[in-house]
């Protein structure tokens, strides 16, 4: 059964938890497997990362498609065998199977979003979300 409740995880309420096997990395989860069910959505994760001064992804790849959005701080992509650089506010779209690796690049601490979605053979085609307004009776209660 699909949930009809918004539910809100606040920064307060989450801990950074050290990822292991990687040099300085935490992470929060923001969209676990389960409450992407719950929600009725096909997802993995959704995780807000952070990586330390000298933090590292070290190179690896996984069996979704892995979409990371960097938000703070600049950071050294692996892609191809090849470093590049990039800074808050860059997106990477990586395929199943193909390796990466994220370092901090910075003298401060950097964080991302990283998006894990099952890729999956014979999808259907996608299409931008529809948006249904309705009428302003909830304005009178932001005062």
């Amino acid at each position: 059964m699909h949930t009809q409740e918004t539910e809100v995880l606040t920064a307060a309420d989450m801990t950074w938890e050290l990822m292991p096997n990687h040099i300085e990395l935490y992470h929060r989860e923001i969209v676990s497997a389960e409450q992407a069910d719950r929600l009725g959505i096909r997802m993995s994760s959704i995780l807000w990362e952070k990586l330390g001064v000298g933090g590292q992804v070290l190179p690896h790849h996984h069996d979704v498609v892995e979409i990371i959005h960097i938000t703070v701080g600049e950071v050294k992509l692996l892609c191809g065998g090849e470093w590049y650089s990039y800074r808050a506010g860059d997106t990477f779209h990586v395929p199943a199977g193909v390796v990466h690796s994220v370092a901090n690049a910075g003298d401060s601490p950097s964080e991302q979003i990283s998006i894990f979605v099952p890729a999956e053979a014979n999808v259907p085609v996608n299409h931008f979300f529809g948006t249904t307004l309705i009428e302003d009776v909830y304005s009178s209660k932001l005062k």
